[in-house]
This record gives C-alpha cells, structure tokens and sequence, in this order.
C-alpha cells in the first residue's frame, strides 16, 4: 500500500499521531477492523460496536504483529504507534478516499434496489476479460465495508464497487470516498422504505452516488425502470441505457430460458449484436449482462471479448446459487429479499423440470408501514404461477400465506412460525426431485434451512 504512513493516515483523516517520529514514519502494509485478520504490518482500526468493542482486542492485536492502531481512546504511552479520533469509521473511510487518490484507477460504483450483487460478479465477469480488476467481496457494501474493500487494491488495474444503502445521506458520504468514474444503477424497487417512505425517496437516496462522481465520469442505468428512465442528463452526462425495450442503447431480445442452468438471448448494441448463453436462469439475469455489456462497451472491450465474459459468469452463494444435493434441487437465495426480488425469484422457479416447483419464503424486513400489504402483494403474483408448495416462516409472511390461499387454492400452502419449526418438518414437506426455493431476508438466518435441506437424507 503506497504512501500509507501512519502520519499520512493522520493527516488524512484529521487525527492525532502519537508515536515517535520514526515510528509515524512507517508505512502500513493493510488496514482492517477484524482482529481475526491481522498481518504483520497492519494497521488495526478499533471500532466500538453495540456487542464488540474493538478497542477491547487492541493488546491482542500488537501480539499479532500490528504496526499500530486506530482508536476513539487516548492510550496513553504505549510502545507501539496510533492515531487517535473522533471516530474510528469516519477514520477508515478518509483513509478509503485517500488511498484511492493514490491510486489514480477507474470506479464502477452500483447502486440499486435489486440485482447490485450479480451486476457487480456480471460486470467482474466481463471486464476480467481485458482488465486486472477487483470486487466487492461478500456483504462489504455499506459504509464501512466499501473502505475496507478499497484498502485489499494492490495492483488492479480498476475497482467495482457495490455500493448498498437505507437510508438518506449515506451514498454521498460513500460517493465521497468511492469517487466513482462509472455509475451503474440497477433499478429502483421498494426496499428500506422505514427510512426512504417511497420509490421517489429511494431515487433521490441512491441518486447520491453522482454527488462526487468524476467530472468526465459515466452513467449506466437500466432504462426500463421507470424512475431511472426520468433521468435524462445528470450533470451534464446522458445516461447509457440499457433494457429490453429497443429504445434502450444496448438491449436484448430472443430470450430463449433453458430450465434452471441458463437463458440465452441476443444483444444488440451500436457496434453490433451477438447471441450468448447466461449460466443462470431468469429474465434478471438479462438485465445484468445487459449492464455488463454496457459497462465492456464503455471500457472498450470488443463483443467477442463481452460475450466471453456474460458466458464465464459465476453466481455467488445465497443470491440464486443451484445447489445439488441429491435427489433435490435447492434454489439458495437467502442472502436478501424484498417484492421486487422475491417476485422475480418465484417467477424463475417455474423453469424448474422434473418434480415439485416449491419455496420456502420468510419475511422481509424494512418495508415500512405498508409491510403486511406488501407480503399479501407477493402472495397474490404467486398465486398466478405454476407452483406446488409454499412454505412461509415468519409472522409478517402469514400475508403471503393468505393471499396464495385465496387466489390459488390448487398450490399447497404451510405456514410455520419460526425455522426450527420448519426444519424439523423437512422430511415429511419434501420429495424426491422437488425443486426447493429458499428466500427472505438476511435476518431470518434462512442459511440454516439452506443448510439443513442439503443434510436430509432420503
């Protein structure tokens, strides 16, 4: 990590450096908050949580063989460097925004109400075909994790950032960090609606992502949303647009699904079309390789280079991850979820070939005062699908329960009012061949019915 002295870090973030000077001198080798991750060199940052304080773990961590520390404290006199601040979080992201200058490398930032982390592994997928790049790993979208996804940059050539939010302010001050040169917004659906109260207030929240966006920077939106459809200049900049209506700039057509392992289609851009085979399933999964085409286009990538690229793409596990075990077919989706993605999710089930079409689904969390109207509205569009079993977790999922009853008595409806109850049901709930699609929001832990599916024994 070039020019990351401890004095520079201070100077960066408005800290005070305490050390001796030849200590402020030294440069750290990486950055992180996890004293489970120290490596000889680093630079830990204490941060206090409601549960774990890291300041508690600071002694542990020069054990380790930390350079030094980040701390909200004063120590005192210590035999190792610190800077001490305000705050430790605010710290890491001036310390993100710093690097990043250093750097002098292009950000894709994507921003979006569904669909960021498959845009994100589709746009990987597509310029990993010319460009040494990096990703967002895991759930390292928020405030805190897109800084610390910036200090693992070494010698990448560009850095894809997912940038996730739910409340108002939070994608400017992570705008200020990630300073992106492309803007990539996926849609605009209804999620974190206890804070941004409707689908207007979530395009002006994720909006701020073109608050500190490069002055020549660009734009990528999905031109079929209808919230992102209204912006037509921002900045001075057109939007890219991209959609499966052909007034969009690249769009595609011929959708051809093929069961749960893929979908082909024909894309269609300026420079030409080309067919491709998506390895996975879904009409969202378009929508990503559309972005990923527009973002290749964009980084001068040839189509052939582009269509290598959609095709190489891997999904991740708990968003739409086929899991094989045995004689069932589990749909590992569990990650996230609100109406939007849950609706596509029950859409793509219908794909499944062979045995039973069936889904566990829990609630869905932060959806404001509309949430039981919101659970009903998911039931009543399952209703219309060609389903077999609907499993619902969850006192807010009861919505969904009801609705499917109501309108399709044809697909058999059980409700449970917590996981374990669920789980100790699975052997009689399920049957050889059934195809299980397991999703709710992250709180309800649903990894553990993931989980527990794959261990059932026939």
């Amino acid at each position: 990590m070039k020019n990351l002295s401890l004095l520079h870090l201070a100077e960066a973030c408005g800290g005070i450096c305490r050390g001796s000077e030849e200590q402020k001198k030294q440069c750290v080798t990486a950055i992180t908050s996890d004293s489970r991750r120290i490596t000889e060199g680093c630079l830990f940052a204490a941060i206090p949580g409601t549960r774990v304080d890291g300041h508690d773990f600071i002694s542990q961590v020069i054990e380790k063989g930390a350079l030094g520390v980040v701390s909200e404290r004063d120590l005192g006199d210590t035999d190792f460097p610190y800077i001490q601040v305000t705050s430790t979080l605010d710290a890491l992201k001036d310390f993100g925004e710093y690097y990043l200058e250093q750097l002098q490398i292009p950000v894709i930032g994507i921003a979006g109400s569904v669909g960021k982390t498959s845009t994100k592994e589709m746009i990987y997928a597509v310029l990993s075909q010319k460009y040494n790049a990096l990703k967002t790993e895991g759930n390292f979208n928020n405030e805190l994790g897109l800084p610390l996804t910036i200090f693992r940059l070494r010698e990448e050539e560009l850095a894809i950032l997912e940038m996730g939010i739910d409340d108002f302010g939070q994608m400017h001050r992570m705008s200020k960090v990630a300073k992106p040169s492309t803007c990539v917004m996926t849609n605009i659906g209804c999620c974190h609606l206890e804070n941004l109260k409707d689908r207007d207030g979530i395009l002006k929240a994720k909006s701020e992502i073109f608050d500190y966006m490069k002055a020549d920077g660009q734009i990528v939106v999905n031109g079929d949303d209808d919230k992102l459809a209204s912006l037509e200049e921002v900045r001075g900049i057109r939007p890219v647009r991209f959609g499966l209506a052909n007034t969009n700039d690249v769009w595609a057509d011929e959708i051809v699904p093929h069961g749960l392992q893929s979908v082909s289609c024909r894309i269609h851009t300026e420079k030409g079309s080309f067919q491709v085979t998506i390895p996975a399933s879904g009409e969202h999964m378009v929508y990503n390789a559309l972005a990923g085409c527009a973002v290749g286009l964009l980084y001068g990538l040839t189509l052939d280079e582009i269509a290598r690229g959609i095709t190489s793409y891997e999904t991740v596990n708990g968003r739409f991850h086929i899991i094989k075990a045995g004689d069932l077919t589990i749909i590992d989706d569990c990650y996230n979820a609100n109406p939007v993605s849950m609706k596509a999710s029950l859409q793509t089930l219908q794909a499944a070939e062979g045995g039973r079409r069936t889904a566990i689904l829990g609630d869905m969390g932060e959806l404001g005062e509309n949430e039981e109207e919101l659970h009903a509205e998911v039931g009543t569009y399952a209703a219309g699908l060609k389903l077999d079993l609907i499993c619902t977790v969850g006192p807010l999922s009861e919505n969904i329960a009801v609705a499917v009853r109501e309108g399709n008595p044809a697909i058999e409806v059980r409700q449970f009012g917590d996981k374990e109850e669920l789980i100790r049901k699975i052997p009689e709930l399920f049957r050889s061949g059934d195809t299980i699609l397991v999703k709710a929001s992250h709180f309800m832990g649903f990894s553990d019915i993931t989980e527990a599916l794959q261990n059932r024994v026939v």
